[in-house]
């Protein structure tokens, strides 16, 4: 009994000892099995890159325009639909040679050219690829250049580099995985299958069928990537089961889901997997160079070491109140930091501006210039308690009428008693400066709606009532990864190169720090909770309206014009002043962060003040109080 043991023992547990050779030939051939298919599929699918289709190098190769000149030449040549098939031709050529018998040096050639010739192709073919080719790709590489190479230490390195890939690539997308909702409650499996893209109408029904055992397996999924590294213990033990499930798992979404290559790609990393964890004592990997995992273990705590630096940088520059920026304490206790800009002019407006969720006072940058320059109204621009300098001190659960409140507080604490107040809001800012006004009365001339949300979305628009299922999802996944010290490895967005040069720093401190992302997140849960509580009609509001739809969010969602124009309606009565309008080729969060649309939202919104306060001249008598006030601008940003 005990021998049937042992033997069952070792059939499933232990180690899979393969020596570097035997290594090394598995896996250029299975990632030429990749390259084969990968090829062939493209050949045969002409249509794909032909002026129309979904690769079509004409319009495709606007993608690249910031690239340099030298850059955009070999993608154009790349492009080339002769060279295209040409280099796919020469692919097809090279993978099969590489699946015939033999260890000769000339391998190695064939598959650097297998993997500088897909990073080629990738662009060619942006719409198509997937993870399959990514991954055999990194493996040719290293495949080659350890054939090339004629040190065994250098063939070492470059095998232990890519079973630390393999190990990264199963940990990331596991841990990735945990972050989300659905993977935790096991719900993910049924949803995935339930899609048109990569789902499976037969394991759709037995998920349906069978809701615990799916359950299960999705949690199986789960501890398979994220437990992948166990691999590496006790001399390998375990490296059997978990290379054994893996490939299973593999199998299944070639099976399933339509990934055909991720079987023979991702298992392509798992000999440099066996002859890594096996043990040096065992004579198939007698010898191996090991230094490959100290000198990762050693870079490794560097960067944490380096991460953590540029996190508490990052997180000092993020809570940095501008020079000049002052502070008010609101009725809950919290800290808000606002910077203004007020005129001289006893009886010139005042307009306070509240952000979108995740977003920052630096995003007004343009529309702020505008007013800057054109007029001597005042500007008060403001962080919520949680964004920014501005802290929450708040012990209470947050609700949306806490941020309604402090902005109460702030319009009664920053603008002096008889000055008029306009509200201006963009997105949640929108509905949190609606209700604010309705509360400060007489003291709000005017309300201004830059694509404001309405809190009747989630139960009129199909459209955000999906993007909301993904949102919290997002915002937890963000936030989670920033807090794991990832934010060091962020790239600045398009729209932070978009903003006044003065405030991309600053704007990019605040992405980059899980405080913002935290304070998202706890909005998002109150503003759900909130809007799914409303029904009937907006309250009508005593004051002006300008209310400033983006082109693309209309365009998308029909239902938000009619919500938007809703906004407006509340405001109608006798003597006050109602405009809608639609900002041309404006996004969401473009209409702030273009220097010519946010440009033209301040032209509307001085046209707008000009109106209600009736003074056509003021932009003349504007001018001869900027100069003494210009050198606030940027405070006021």
């Amino acid at each position: 009994m005990k021998s049937l043991a042992k033997k069952l023992t070792s059939t499933f547990l232990g180690p899979v000892p393969v020596s570097r050779g035997r290594a090394l030939a598995i896996s250029e051939r299975l990632t030429a099995v990749t390259s084969l298919t990968s090829s062939l599929e493209y050949i045969t699918h002409q249509r794909q890159i032909r002026k129309g289709g979904l690769n079509d190098w004409t319009i495709a190769r606007g993608m690249h325009a910031s690239s340099t000149r030298p850059t955009r030449r070999i993608l154009d040549a790349v492009g080339n639909p002769g060279t295209t098939r040409a280099l796919h031709v020469a692919r097809i050529a090279a993978s099969a040679a590489l699946l015939a018998p033999g260890n000769a040096r000339w391998r190695g050639a064939a598959n650097i050219f297998l993997g500088l010739s897909n990073a080629a192709l990738y662009p060619r073919h942006r719409y198509g690829t997937d993870g399959s080719d990514q991954v055999s790709s990194f493996v040719q590489t290293a495949a080659g250049l350890a054939r090339l190479s004629t040190q065994p230490a250098v063939q070492d390195a470059l095998l232990w580099y890519v079973a630390l890939q393999a190990n990264l690539s199963y940990l990331v997308s596991g841990w990735v995985k945990l972050l989300g909702q659905p993977w935790r409650d096991g719900s993910a499996l049924n949803g995935i299958m339930r899609t048109r893209t990569y789902g499976h109408e037969g394991m759709w029904n037995l998920t349906n069928r069978y809701p615990v055992p799916a359950r299960y397996l999705a949690h199986g999924v789960l501890a398979l990537e994220c437990l992948f590294p166990v691999a590496y213990l006790k001399g390998g033990m375990l490296a059997r089961p978990v290379m054994a499930s893996a490939a299973a798992f593999h199998v299944a979404n070639g099976y399933f889901m339509g990934l055909g290559r991720f079987i023979t790609a991702f298992e392509a990393m798992h000999p440099m997997v066996a002859y890594t964890s096996t043990p040096r004592s065992h004579p198939a990997v007698a010898g191996r160079d090991d230094r490959m995992l100290k000198a990762t273990a050693s870079m490794a705590a560097i960067g944490v070491t380096v991460a953590g630096f540029l996190a508490a940088m990052r997180r000092m520059r993020a809570t940095d109140p501008w020079p000049h920026g002052r502070v008010l304490t609101t009725r809950h206790g919290n800290e808000l930091h606002y910077n203004e800009r007020i005129s001289e002019d006893d009886s010139s407006p005042v307009l306070v501006f509240g952000t979108g969720m995740i977003s920052t006072m630096e995003h007004f940058g343009w529309i702020t210039d505008k007013l800057v320059e054109e007029s001597d109204y005042g500007i008060i621009t403001y962080s919520r308690a949680g964004y920014g300098p501005s802290k929450r001190r708040c012990a209470g659960p947050f609700t949306l009428q806490e941020s309604v409140d402090d902005l109460v507080d702030l319009v009664e604490g920053a603008v002096a008693k008889g000055r008029p107040v306009y509200l201006v809001g963009h997105s949640l800012g929108g509905e949190i400066g609606r209700r604010a006004a309705a509360e400060l009365g007489d003291r709000i001339r005017g309300v201004i709606y830059l694509d404001s949300s309405h809190p009747d979305e989630l139960s009129r628009s199909k459209q955000q009532k999906e993007s909301a299922e993904r949102l919290k999802e997002g915002l937890s996944m963000f936030s989670g990864s920033l807090r794991a010290g990832l934010g060091a490895t962020l790239v600045r967005p398009r729209w932070v190169h978009d903003l006044p040069t003065e405030v991309r720093s600053r704007a990019f401190a605040q992405y980059a720090d899980s405080r913002m992302w935290r304070a998202g997140l706890r909005e998002w849960d109150a503003t759900e909770a909130d809007f799914h509580r409303f029904s009937g009609d907006l309250p009508p509001i005593s004051s002006h309206a300008l209310v400033l739809s983006a082109q693309r969010t209309v365009d998308r969602d029909p239902e938000q014009l009619l919500m938007h124009n809703e906004l407006g309606a509340a405001h109608r009565g006798e003597g006050r002043i109602v405009r809608n309008s639609v900002i041309e080729a404006a996004e969401h969060d473009t209409m702030l962060t273009d220097a010519r649309l946010g440009g033209e939202v301040g032209r509307r919104i001085l046209e707008f003040l000009r109106e209600v306060e009736g003074d056509d001249a003021d932009g003349g008598r504007a001018g001869g109080r900027h100069s003494s006030n210009g050198n606030q601008s940027k405070e006021a940003r």
